[in-house]
């Protein structure tokens, strides 16, 4: 594999302390775990990897994921279910690893990321600045 074939990287950060607005007993997996183990379990895109974070701050939206890469616009996604939007949240890991800047255009992004997008964050160095090493 060359330099520019080099595969693009994309992390989903999954809360697993999301609680879904649902009492869940402390022996008992929270929905943001079990989001967390659903996705874990399934194939991934190539380039997308799964990451379990404690808290992404969001508690009254959840289940809550970020989704992040290299010089992109990172985003923070909420109103999950565990089980109902797993293919969501793959298909569009999959749509954000393909971009070089993390803006998936507006028609192709899942209906989900149009109406739950809690925030979006820039990249942390500038994807020209990136590029140029």
């Amino acid at each position: 594999m060359t330099e520019t074939d080099e595969v693009q990287q994309a992390e989903l950060l999954v809360c697993i302390k999301c609680r879904r607005g649902v009492e869940a007993p402390e022996d008992d997996r929270r929905p943001g775990a079990r989001l967390y183990d659903n996705l874990t379990t399934r194939e991934l895109p190539e380039g997308v990897t799964v990451t379990p974070v404690e808290c992404l701050q969001n508690c009254d939206d959840g289940c809550t994921v970020a989704l992040r890469g290299p010089g992109r616009w990172t985003y923070i996604y909420g109103r999950l279910h565990e089980d109902a939007d797993v293919e969501t949240l793959v298909g569009g890991a999959e749509l954000y690893r393909g971009t070089t800047d993390g803006l998936i255009p507006w028609r192709q992004r899942p209906e989900h990321f149009k109406r739950n997008c809690i925030a979006r964050v820039p990249p942390l160095t500038p994807a020209k600045e990136a590029a140029n090493g």
